[in-house]
C-alpha cells in the first residue's frame, strides 16, 4: 500500500510535465504557423505611380503599347490615370500621376511590365514616341527583359516570362531571379551564363 501511495504523486508529476511540454510545443507550432501566415499574406509592394508631364499624352502612349484602359481621377490636386486592377489577378497596379511632386526620370525606380510579346511591345513603344534603352535580352529559362523610355522621360522595363507556373519572379536591374517553392523553403536561383547559385531562404 505504501508503494502505491508513493507512486501516484510521481505519476501525477510525470503526467503534468508531459502535458506542459506538449502544450508549449503546440504553442510554438501555432506561433510559427501564424508568423508564416503573416509573411505570406502580403508582398512588399502594393502600388506604384509613374510621374508624367502631360497626362493625355502618357495615357495615349500606355494605351497604345499595352492596350490598357484607364480611369481618370483627381487626388490631392494631382491628375491621376489609374491602371486596370482586378482582385483575382496576380500582381499590383498603379497610376500615371501628374502634379508638382511628380518628376519623370530615367535614373530612379524601375517598374517592370509583364508582356506576352516583348518584341511587339518594344516596337509599339518606339512607334508611339518612346525609345529603346536596353534591348531585348535573354535570361535563359527565366525569360526576356528589355527597357525603354516612355514619352514622359521615364525608364520602363518589360518582362516576358517562360518560367514554370509554380515559380515566381524577382527582378533587379534587368536580371530576374527565379524562386521555386519546395518543402517549407523558397529556393532563389540567380541566373548565370555558366552556373546557377541556389540559396535557401
Amino acid at each position: 500500500m505504501k508503494n502505491q501511495y508513493f507512486t501516484l504523486p510521481i505519476l501525477g508529476l510525470i503526467f503534468s510535465i508531459f502535458t506542459t511540454s506538449a502544450c508549449v510545443e503546440n504553442k510554438n507550432k501555432l506561433d510559427k504557423n501564424e508568423d508564416d501566415q503573416k509573411s505570406k499574406q502580403f508582398n512588399p509592394v502594393v502600388y506604384f505611380e509613374i510621374p508624367v508631364m502631360e497626362i493625355d499624352r502618357a495615357v495615349h502612349f500606355y494605351k497604345s503599347v499595352f492596350g490598357f484602359i484607364f480611369e481618370r481621377e483627381v487626388i490631392d490636386n494631382n491628375e491621376m490615370a489609374l491602371f486596370p486592377f482586378t482582385d483575382q489577378n496576380a500582381g499590383i497596379s498603379g497610376a500615371l500621376a501628374k502634379g508638382e511632386i511628380y518628376k519623370p526620370t530615367k535614373d530612379g525606380v524601375i517598374i517592370y511590365f509583364r508582356t506576352e510579346n516583348i518584341d511587339k511591345s518594344l516596337k509599339l513603344a518606339v512607334e508611339n514616341g518612346g525609345q529603346i534603352l536596353y534591348p531585348k535580352t535573354s535570361n535563359g529559362d527565366l525569360g526576356f527583359v528589355a527597357e525603354f523610355e516612355d514619352t514622359e522621360g521615364n525608364r520602363i522595363a518589360l518582362h516576358q516570362s517562360i518560367i514554370e507556373k509554380n515559380q515566381f519572379l524577382i527582378i533587379s536591374r534587368g536580371k530576374p531571379y527565379s524562386t521555386k517553392k519546395t518543402n517549407n523553403h523558397n529556393l532563389v536561383t540567380a541566373p548565370s551564363s555558366k552556373t546557377k547559385k541556389t540559396e535557401i531562404l
